[in-house]
């Protein structure tokens, strides 16, 4: 379970839990079968990713239809907001996952605060942000773009799982390709890559002079490819 806002603009206080391995033990009152969206909600919960409709057909061996597990989700929201859980289940990345509500957003982020100190540093956000927009792209148009070697946040990236290779460009050297993973989804709180920002708004972001030019020269023909 990730502790994060249902606003899906925000990504403040990530937090992972692991509840794969764990069960309460105590005595269940109630004495009837779980129904499907019991199955359905204890799946996405004690799923430490984002669990696709696939996923939840696979486990639960039942013939649901995407519409069908749409329906239960939307019936377990509406008891969590009639309830006044602090919770909702919310589409991510192609799956789905629990979020917190974006009103305890303040209270969260104490608790996470030595999580959120290891984020990505600023020169990552930018290679990440130039691998995003234009992926599949090599790290020699990352660092045209940069004007540094990309080498560190690159293998950065890579390590975090947040990109990974695409293959090789059909030029001299045949350079690997870089795109982002379905964990960059999950790590934004994305559906998908159509999902993302636009530039003007990833410029106000972004600290460096020249990564700042070069969006607001790209902002004008947002050409680039998005899943």
């Amino acid at each position: 379970m990730r502790v994060l806002s249902t606003d899906q603009r925000s990504n403040h206080g990530a937090q992972q839990i692991n509840r794969g391995s764990h069960h309460y033990s105590g005595s269940d009152v109630s004495q009837q079968a779980p129904s499907i969206e019991q199955k359905i909600e204890a799946v996405i919960f004690a799923s430490e990713e984002a669990v696709s409709p696939q996923s939840i057909r696979q486990v639960l061996d039942e013939e649901l239809s995407a519409a069908d597990i749409d329906a239960c989700i939307d019936r377990l929201n509406e008891t969590y907001a009639s309830t006044g859980r602090c919770f909702r289940i919310a589409g991510i990345g192609g799956g789905f996952r629990f979020l917190t509500l974006s009103s305890l957003e303040p209270t969260l982020k104490k608790m996470l605060a030595p999580k959120i100190q290891r984020k990505l540093s600023q020169s990552a956000l930018e290679v990440l942000a130039v691998i995003a927009y234009q992926q599949p792209v090599t790290r020699g148009e990352i660092q045209q773009i940069r004007g540094v070697s990309p080498d560190y946040a690159v293998n950065k990236l890579l390590e975090r799982g947040l990109i990974d290779v695409r293959g090789r460009a059909d030029t001299p050297g045949k350079p690997l390709l870089y795109g982002t993973t379905r964990e960059f989804l999950d790590f934004f709180n994305l559906q998908s890559l159509k999902d993302l920002p636009r530039l003007r708004e990833i410029r106000e972001l972004v600290q460096d002079e020249e990564i700042r030019d070069y969006l607001a020269s790209s902002e004008s023909n947002e050409g680039y490819e998005k899943q």
